[in-house]
This record gives C-alpha cells, structure tokens and sequence, in this order.
C-alpha cells in the first residue's frame, strides 16, 4: 500500500476522458473478486456511449438484492440527464451538455486525517481488492423530486477500514475536485470551492452507504460524478458527492459546502424527513421524475424509506435540530 504523504492533485495529472472508457484496464485491476457479470435487469437499458471508438467491456458486478428497492428504476435518460452538479452549471441539463470533456483518467484520491494508513492512491489501486455490486436505491433531492437508480459500487465502510481510522476518528470528510478550467461552474460564486460534504463515521460505516463508480451497469458518466462518487441514500441527494478527490478522518465535523453557504437551508445531517420543510417549499410530498408534472406527488417517507436499517443512528437525537 502506497504511504507517501497526503499530496493535492494537480489539474495536469487529470488526462483525457477516452483513457476512462478503457475498461479492460480497469477490469484488471478489480481482478477476479468480481465474479460474476449481472444478468438483464434494468441495468441492461443503459446505451451503450457513442464515441466512434471500439466498443469496450463493461464493468463485473454482482446484484445485491438485500439492499436493493423492488421499485422499477427511472429510465436512464433522465437519470442522466437531469442532474445537480453546480460544477458544470446551475440548471439541471447542464451537467450533460457541460461534463463531456471533462477528463477523469488517471484519477487518485487522497487518504489522511485521523488514520494508520494515508497516502495518495491511484483509483484502479483503491478499488482493486473490492468486488463491484449493483444496489437499486431511492434518491431524494431537497427540491422535492426523486429517482430510482440501479447504482455500481463498494460499501464505503469496507474502503474506510483499510486506513485503520484511529479512535480520533469521529467523522469522515469528503473532498471534490477543484478544476475551474474544466469545471466551468467553479468559475462562479456559487459555493466556495471545492465542494466539500460530510459524514459521522458510524454513518459512513453503515452498508448502505455506497462508493459509486457505474450506473446501469455502465461506468459513470462524467455528468453523475465520474469516476468515484459518493450515494448515502437515506440523506437528501446533496450529501452524495460527486467526482472525489480526497478522504479524510477529522475529530472534529466538517464544515460542509451548503450547510456553510445556506446553514438555515442545508444542514450537516440532511436526512430525509417530511417533518422539516425547506424555508422556501415542503419537503412533505414528492415527485418522481419522469412521471410528468402532472403526475400525482406521493409521500414523502422518513429516511427516504430506510428507516428500518438506520433510524437507530439517530436514536435520542432532536432530527428537528439536527437536520
């Protein structure tokens, strides 16, 4: 394991995207842990990308069904088409029409804080001893629409144990890539970048909390957070960071991008509760996309519908205070 000191990464060591799709590479490094290619599902409805270039092999990934939904994925052209990614815009079809040069190969992210093991490690080194698996999950976005997504990944729980995190450990701090040339939303105020999120390390810990590298059995696409994202599906969609640069065990909480900028809107828990409204809407009813505007909103459900494995989280705790 590489135990060079922690190092920030230059926008120079980030070479083109067409060396991402190199799956066979990539393949390679995850070596044979990944057993097994899913059979059809939903995740067969991905298209295969049209870049002139020879077709190459998707990733291997086994289903995992015990914490999968059994509700029917939204279709992939919406899934990957109406996005929030403030780095590449502020309107929802931005992120696609913005994103497809971004370049995310090589691609290495930074380990440190409150651990044995730190260093900087290329991204086919830090997934190689995992297994891939699909997992269907809910995702709730503050403005009051969701998805159902068939998402590729690796607990996160079963990366963080491999740093040994040390009992300073009492949260784990997520870091986006800063690149405003590629990036042309960091050339705004928006947010003061790069964007940063955070969670408790019991949270990140939790098997539901998911590194993401593919969606609908494909690898990322540059607009959903290419390579290396961040799905904790029981929190609004904002906790979910996207384009992962850097991990680090801190003692004391992160001071994350939104809960900084808008700490009345956006708090550091951002679980998904139908009890706390945003100031400027309710938070009581949602809307699945893809269904049309006139579609009937259905309720919102307490964790997004993941109460059952992690209410106990947040067990004695004020959720109206803690949002």
């Amino acid at each position: 394991m590489n135990r060079r000191a922690p190092a920030t990464i230059s926008p120079s060591e980030i070479t083109p995207e067409a060396v991402f799709h190199d799956r066979r590479r990539i393949l390679a490094a995850l070596g044979a842990t990944a057993i097994a290619v899913a059979g059809p599902s939903a995740s067969s409805q991905a298209p295969a990308a049209s870049t002139g270039r020879p077709p190459r092999s998707p990733p291997r990934y086994t289903r995992n069904t015990r914490w999968s939904s059994t509700e029917p994925p939204t279709a992939y052209e919406h899934v990957t088409s109406y996005n929030n990614f403030y780095e590449f815009g502020l309107d929802k079809p931005d992120p696609k029409a913005n994103a497809q040069r971004f370049r995310t190969d090589p691609w290495s992210v930074e380990i440190g804080g409150e651990a044995e093991l730190s260093g900087r490690f290329a991204l086919e080194d830090l997934l190689a001893p995992h297994a891939l698996e699909e997992r269907i999950y809910r995702l709730r976005c503050v403005e009051a629409w969701s998805m159902v997504v068939p998402w590729l990944g690796l607990p996160l729980g079963d990366l963080l144990r491999r740093f040994k995190p040390t009992s300073k450990a009492k949260y784990v701090e997520f870091t986006t890539l800063l690149d405003p040339k590629q990036m042309p939303g960091q050339r705004a105020r928006v947010l003061d970048w790069p964007y940063v999120e955070g969670l408790r390390i019991d949270e990140a810990m939790h098997p539901l909390a998911l590194l993401v590298v593919g969606v609908y059995g494909q690898w990322l696409p540059n607009q959903n957070g290419a390579p290396l994202r961040l799905i904790v599906p029981w929190k609004y969609g904002f906790k979910s960071i996207k384009s992962i640069v850097r991990i680090r065990f801190t003692e004391k909480q992160p001071q994350t991008s939104w809960s900084r900028s808008a700490p009345d809107e956006y708090g550091f828990y951002a679980n998904v509760n139908p009890a706390v409204h945003h100031p400027r809407w309710s938070q009581a009813k949602e809307r699945r996309i893809g269904t049309g505007l006139l579609a009937t909103r259905s309720d919102t459900l307490p964790f997004n519908g993941y109460a059952a494995e992690v209410a106990s989280l947040y067990r004695g705790m004020d959720l109206r205070r803690h949002f």
